[in-house]
Parts: structure tokens; C-alpha cells; sequence
């Protein structure tokens, strides 16, 4: 069994938000709610000023307070390491999204959706409704993991190849290869969560 991480490489990601696009249509998420969102600055003295971007989503922790905090463990992390929710399990009590240090859960307050009968423009979604009350976050598109697809909708559409999805425990993948070769950090280390999103740039 592997164990799943993203690398997102900040010198090539353009803030194009086509990432986000894909998330949204991929799960068809409720109105208003991102799963994935891209963080803008920009940074110098004029006039020498640049803009960078700097995408966002569950870091699917190896050591998740969330699954911690869940009294109904309705938050978990699958043996591959993808830290996922079972709805039918969850009590809406949002204890899992004010423990996240990274911001990335979001309660369904409202599950009105752009494609009422599930369908997108470009396929049907994993989810034609999602319960109101339960949180929602990125899964690393387990959907597709389990029907063998290697790669996030995310990843496989961004025009610069900026999100990179792979097995962490692969020696020969893409994603082992930059972590072990670039520079690399990871958001809020000191809360002890073990993130698996690194950064690269």
C-alpha cells in the first residue's frame, strides 16, 4: 500500500485557478464551497513587484487532529494515508473543521448545487448532493484512486504541471524524486500533524 502526497511547485503555478475549476466540477460541491483555493500575494518594493500564488487544500495529515477530535470517527485516514469523512457517521458538531490548522474543512450549511441533477457540463460527478450540516474538504480524489486512476483532477489539469500527485513510499515516482532532490517545506509543521502537501519554490 502506498502512501499518497501532493507537491505543489510555487515557481510554476500561474494563479489560474484551473485547479479549482476541476475541483468544483469533479465533486460538484455545494454553492460557495472550495475544496481547493489558491492564496494570492504579491511581494517587493515598486517598481520591481511580483505577484505569487500559493494553492490550498487538506493536507491529509500522517498525525490529523481532526481525526482526533472526531467523536464519532467519522474522520479517518485510510491505509494509503488519504484522511477522508464518513457522512453517515458525522453529527455536524464541527469539531474536526476548528481543530484543522489549515482552514480546509467547510460545513454545508446550504447544499444547493449549479447541476441540480448531478450532471456537469463535463461528466457526472462523484456527488449529486452533499448533506447539509456535515463538512466537506478535499479527499485527493479517492474516487478515482479506487478505480485506478493515479491522478487528482486537480493535478491533471493544470496547464503548467504545478501540482504534482504521487506515492510518497515509490522510490521511482515524480513526487519522491522532488521532495528528496528541491527544497521543500510544508504549512504549520510545528502543530505536529505531519502534513503531506509539500511545497517546492
Amino acid at each position: 500500500m502506498g502512501r499518497y502526497a501532493m507537491v505543489i511547485d510555487l515557481r510554476r503555478c500561474m494563479g489560474c485557478n484551473g485547479c479549482v475549476v476541476a475541483c468544483k466540477a469533479e465533486h460538484n460541491t455545494p454553492n460557495g464551497i472550495l475544496c481547493t483555493a489558491i492564496h494570492e500575494k504579491e511581494v517587493g518594493k515598486f517598481p520591481n513587484v511580483s505577484r505569487i500564488f500559493i494553492p490550498v487544500l487538506c493536507n491529509h495529515c500522517a498525525r490529523p487532529v481532526c481525526v482526533e477530535v472526531c467523536p464519532t470517527r467519522a474522520s479517518y485516514v485510510r491505509a494509503d494515508g488519504v484522511v477522508l469523512i464518513d457522512w453517515d457517521k458525522c453529527i455536524g458538531c464541527r469539531a474536526c473543521i476548528e481543530a484543522c490548522p489549515y482552514d480546509s474543512r467547510h460545513r454545508v450549511e446550504d447544499n444547493r448545487i449549479v447541476f441540480s441533477d448531478g450532471r456537469t457540463v463535463f461528466e457526472n460527478p462523484v456527488f449529486a448532493r452533499i448533506p447539509k450540516r456535515v463538512p466537506i474538504k478535499c479527499d485527493f480524489c479517492v474516487h478515482r484512486l479506487d478505480a485506478g486512476k493515479r491522478v487528482t483532477a486537480c493535478a491533471e489539469v493544470c496547464p503548467t504541471r504545478a501540482r504534482i500527485f504521487g506515492d510518497l513510499d515509490d522510490p521511482q515516482s515524480p513526487i519522491h524524486a522532488l521532495i528528496t532532490r528541491q527544497y521543500s517545506f510544508r504549512l504549520h509543521v510545528e502543530k505536529g500533524t505531519d502534513p503531506q502537501v509539500y511545497y517546492v519554490g
